[in-house]
């Protein structure tokens, strides 16, 4: 089972997403790769939570994360936090380019899902890489 979780900012990016993996197109893919949605709720976090913390409730509860502006404004933010704490068997964080571009396009939201189906099929391989670009 591969658990994603949606940051807090970006939920509704990610249920639109969520909504397109799971289309007859992609369905047989999301069924194989038996693909979870969480909230932060579920794994017991808080939108207020630091980027610091959130990455190691992912790492032990192993949910991949899906964000958009986690960034690198002091020692516990999420790119701090990854060059401080990644090591060769951490989960990667997914981060969308531009999260917004999913609603302008359906082309786009398309292009996001074929790139998070490419890199699921071969996670145990991206384990260690830190960060990775959706689409």
């Amino acid at each position: 089972m591969i658990q994603l979780l949606a940051d807090a900012n970006v939920a509704g990016h990610v249920a639109r997403l969520a909504a397109l993996m799971q289309t007859d197109y992609w369905r047989e893919l999301w069924d194989h790769l038996d693909i979870r949605f969480r909230t932060f709720q579920d794994a017991g976090l808080s939108p207020v939570d630091t980027d610091a913390h959130v990455w190691h409730v992912c790492q032990q509860q192993a949910l991949y994360l899906l964000t958009n502006n986690r960034n690198d404004d002091g020692p516990n933010s999420l790119e701090a936090t990854i060059r401080t704490h990644n090591a060769a068997t951490s989960l990667p964080v997914f981060t969308f380019s531009d999260a917004d571009r999913p609603y302008q396009s359906k082309e786009y939201a398309d292009r996001v899902v074929e790139s998070l189906f490419d890199q699921l099929l071969r996670i145990d391989t991206l384990r260690g890489t830190g960060r990775l670009y959706l689409p």
